[in-house]
């Protein structure tokens, strides 16, 4: 069975956008589409899918990882385009009962869910698009098998324990108050040299957290013909650490021989450890055993962080960037016109941040 992971571009700003084929010419063709980019960006997945997966009017999985606007806005237009089969997506209100107690306030458990839906109006319309055209919603936690992936993170019960932390869920007793001192802190925090060996790494054991939103972020496990392949969209060291937590109870895994670089590279979202769980640890230079796909936009050059793209290229995984087009990984299908071929990038010994 071949399959062809496509990163599509966004914009000038960062998101993310991934088209998925897999099967045979005998056997037939299942597309799993990962996260939708911003609105324009739906569009794009339309004509891209058009042009290279056959024309087809039916898609069998669309995945939404996060509810964030540069994930979720693109897929409704994917929605109101095509039949899809299965959208899988995590809904925040469908669990008021279960978190009321972590809030302020009189809250009903209504009262709570419309709350949670008016933070939330595109993942609203994106359920109800596909309830009005017949698409079967699913949850998505840990263990959910879609196609020939799995979701190995978020566990239901880590989900339900980052929703009160989300920034857009009403006040809770789990969210931190930044006071306009640490907003000025961060504000004129000033750019930083640093320098790197191949032997001695910047990325830091414990960065400052990311958010609860990209915690909650799926991390989907492929397993096609031998071939190990992960997808992490915005996930935190968090939640990469429950998913091989998850990986170790399903088996140990083929070596991946693909993996999105979490959060578009940002230096928050990997640690040593964490990298060391899924990649290996660092292996001398010149030795590759896979590749990495970072989503990064036309306007970010400061992404993937060079402390992130060096950690992955020393152990043995090269990061391509889709800046500059549409990039494509693929076993057992052919090339095809229009994919930008890039070389990963290089290992920087001094750098900014």
């Amino acid at each position: 069975m071949g399959y062809e992971i496509d990163f599509l571009p966004v914009g000038d700003s960062n998101g993310d956008a991934i088209c998925i084929r897999y099967g045979s010419p005998a056997t037939g063709y299942t597309i799993h589409v990962v996260d939708g980019g911003y609105t324009d960006t739906g569009d794009t997945i339309v004509g891209h899918i058009n042009q290279y997966f056959g024309n087809p009017n039916f898609i069998d999985h669309v995945v939404l990882s996060h509810a964030d606007n540069d994930h979720v806005a693109g897929l409704i237009t994917v929605l109101e385009h095509f039949d899809v089969g299965h959208l899988w997506m995590n809904r925040p209100w469908l669990y008021a009962a279960e978190i009321l107690d972590s809030f302020h306030g009189n809250y009903t458990v209504a009262g709570l869910q419309e709350a949670i839906m008016d933070a939330y109006p595109l993942l609203v319309d994106l359920e109800q698009i596909a309830f009005d055209k017949g698409t079967q919603v699913h949850e998505a936690f840990a263990f959910a098998q879609i196609g020939q992936f799995t979701v190995l993170a978020p566990s239901r019960e880590r989900y339900l324990q980052l929703i009160p932390e989300f920034n857009r869920t009403p006040a809770s007793y789990a969210k931190p108050i930044k006071g306009w001192a640490g907003r000025i802190v961060e504000a004129v925090k000033a750019l930083v040299h640093y320098f790197e060996t191949w032997g001695e790494e910047q990325l830091e054991e414990n960065p400052p957290a990311c958010t609860a939103a990209n915690e909650s972020s799926l991390v989907q496990l492929g397993r096609i013909d031998g071939k190990a392949m992960l997808l992490t969209a915005d996930v935190g060291p968090e939640g990469l650490n429950e998913a091989a937590d998850n990986t170790e109870l399903l088996g140990v895994p083929e070596p991946l021989v693909f993996v999105q670089v979490p959060h578009h590279g940002s230096r928050r979202n990997v640690t040593p450890s964490v990298l060391n769980r899924w990649l290996g640890g660092p292996v001398p230079e010149g030795v590759i055993h896979g590749t990495a796909f970072c989503s990064v936009g036309s306007n970010k050059p400061e992404y993937p962080r060079r402390r992130v793209q060096n950690a992955f290229l020393r152990r043995g995984y090269g990061v391509i960037s889709n800046r500059k087009g549409w990039i494509s990984h693929f076993f057992q299908m052919p090339a095809r016109a229009g994919a930008v071929g890039i070389d990963p990038e290089p290992f920087v010994t001094v750098y900014e941040e």
